[in-house]
């Protein structure tokens, strides 16, 4: 039987119900992509705005307008820098356009600084190097800065970050972390950071969590750095006990290193200080100095031991006592930093580093000669010596006068000898101050008038005699004082010798400092006493055995 081949199957006809169905299922798919399209530059616009706010375009360097020069060694001003000298820290805070802020320096400023730097051969340091150079004592160049910038504003994403790529320059930024990416655009968001530690040219330290603020230390709201000092408990009618305040210190300190590690930075290993409120830095006033003496800010103890347990250094503005880049400043574990803000001119920038930068002894043969290198500490307002070498003004027929010699410069001095003549003492009405180890943890003061001298160690209320002994009355004797590493040894007209061992719990960089001066006049009938000469020297070999009159 033959069967008739099979048709092909057909679809099942549609309904005109589904065929509608479909067409509306297309016009909205359809619909949707034109929606799609027409949205997308919108939403690509607002990409770019989100990221905009996140990543802040940077700008081009200015262009230099001026550049200063910088003397070669010796050259001008008479007073030469060691070979390799130390590290001058430079601090500045932002940089930016249009601001009030004494703390913003201009673009240009700032370009006219790098170009100065650069010019004269100055190379910037990462912080390895800086931290080496404190380790060590020597630098890799021998002309260098370490530029450092406080608070992680975004002016050094903006505009320091490409001057500094063309100078081929780095810096330190110390960030508040708890202020990272907040109120924007003042500070740094951590994409920027990122893109800053990824260029080379930044090292990232640290300035605290959220502790740069200042808070209430008592009853009556007087404010105080929140870090430095314990605060008021409001609840409590109290200030905080140190125990608390080792609490809410430690854990700001470790939420900031937490915060380097989250974010992929290495740990920070140097500290700036906010306000620059170091535990040695000097009363501001009468009302700090009262805070001070009535306990508020007796966390110095606590705050050094908390700071040196995470960090190899501290950085602070402000000191009671000279402490560049140095043996002094290793030392102490804290160094000085030299401040350039919006008023701090190129010029004034190079003045800076020379007041900064160590000088040798042996640089330096007459100190009396350069009048300029002096700083007067007496409080009069005056510069310059007249008042010690006889020239005047004074500070009034009876009164003081007292000068230093390169504060900063001879910071690290050790191994010199100074030689003086001083003229027209008479007793009991006048006399005159040599200090050597000028703002050392021991310096020497040697008080000279004209039938006796005195030898004392120490400073301020902890100073105490060592040795006094009687001389041939006259107006006029010769000084000459050997400082070396442990011992100074005093000489009086030749004949007259006492000797000063450093004691054994002050050495290295505790132990170093150049010298002071000091006339007295406590009558108005006498003339101030004057220093007539004065030369400075490698120290001279001296005799180790005791003669009559040392002093172990």
């Amino acid at each position: 039987m033959t069967t008739s081949p099979r048709a092909p199957s057909q679809p099942p006809a549609r309904r005109p119900g589904a065929r509608r169905g479909e067409a509306r299922g297309i016009r909205i798919v359809s619909g949707a992509l034109a929606c799609v399209l027409l949205a997308l530059p919108f939403l690509l616009v607002r990409s770019y705005d989100a990221h905009r706010r996140v990543v802040t375009a940077q700008e081009d360097p200015p262009g230099t307008s001026e550049a200063v020069r910088i003397p070669h060694a010796g050259g001008g001003s008479g007073v030469r820098p060691a070979t390799h000298a130390n590290p001058v820290v430079l601090a500045y805070h932002d940089i930016g356009r249009g601001s009030r802020s004494r703390h913003t320096v201009t673009p240009q400023a700032f370009e006219d600084q790098l170009a100065t730097l650069a010019r004269a051969g100055y190379r910037s340091l990462s912080t390895s190097e800086f931290l080496a150079f404190l380790r060590s004592g020597r630098a890799p160049a021998a002309r260098t800065v370490f530029i450092t910038f406080d608070d992680g504003t975004h002016g050094l994403w903006v505009h320091a970050d490409r001057i500094l790529a063309k100078y081929r320059m780095r810096a330190a930024a110390f960030l508040v972390t708890g202020q990272i990416g907040r109120h924007r655009p003042y500070y740094l968001s951590w994409e920027e950071i990122e893109r800053m530690r990824d260029s080379g040219r930044w090292d990232f330290e640290n300035h605290t969590h959220d502790l740069h603020h200042r808070a209430a230390v008592d009853r009556s709201g007087r404010q105080e750095s929140a870090l430095g000092a314990r605060l008021w408990l409001p609840d409590a009618h109290r200030v905080e006990t140190p125990a608390e305040y080792r609490q809410r210190v430690g854990r700001d300190l470790d939420l900031s290193l937490r915060s380097f590690e989250e974010h992929g930075l290495p740990r920070p290993r140097l500290f700036a200080f906010p306000f620059s409120d170091a535990p040695d830095a000097p009363a501001r006033s009468e009302a700090d100095e009262s805070a001070a003496a009535g306990g508020v800010h007796s966390t110095d103890g606590l705050l050094t031991e908390m700071l040196s347990a995470r960090f190899s250094a501290r950085l602070t503005n402000h000191s009671g006592r000279p402490l560049p880049a140095g043996a002094r400043a290793a030392a102490a574990g804290r160094v000085q930093r030299l401040v350039v803000n919006r008023a701090t001119s190129t010029a004034d920038l190079v003045a800076g580093l020379a007041r900064f930068t160590a000088r040798d002894p042996a640089a330096c043969p007459e100190p009396l000669r350069e009048p300029t290198q002096w700083e007067r500490t007496d409080g009069s307002g005056h510069t310059g010596l007249g008042a010690l070498t006889g020239q005047g003004p004074y500070p009034g027929r009876v009164g003081y006068a007292s000068a230093a010699y390169l504060p900063m410069g001879s910071a690290d001095w050790s191994g010199y000898t100074v030689t003086t003549t001083i003229g027209r003492l008479a007793a009991p009405r006048n006399n005159v101050g040599l200090v050597v180890r000028y703002h050392s943890r021991e310096p020497v003061t040697i008080t000279l008038s004209d039938s006796y001298v005195r030898v004392l160690a120490g400073t301020g209320d902890g100073r105490r005699e060592i040795a006094r002994r009687k001389l041939v009355s006259g107006p006029q004797h010769r000084l000459r004082v050997t400082v070396e590493e442990k011992r100074t040894v005093v000489l009086v007209d030749g004949s007259v010798r006492i000797e000063r061992m450093t004691p054994h719990t002050v050495t290295g960089g505790d132990a170093t400092g150049g010298i002071a001066l000091s006339s007295r006049n406590g009558d108005a009938a006498s003339p101030y006493p004057r220093f007539t000469s004065m030369t400075v020297t490698p120290a001279q070999a001296e005799p180790s055995a005791p003669a009559p009159g040392t002093v172990p």
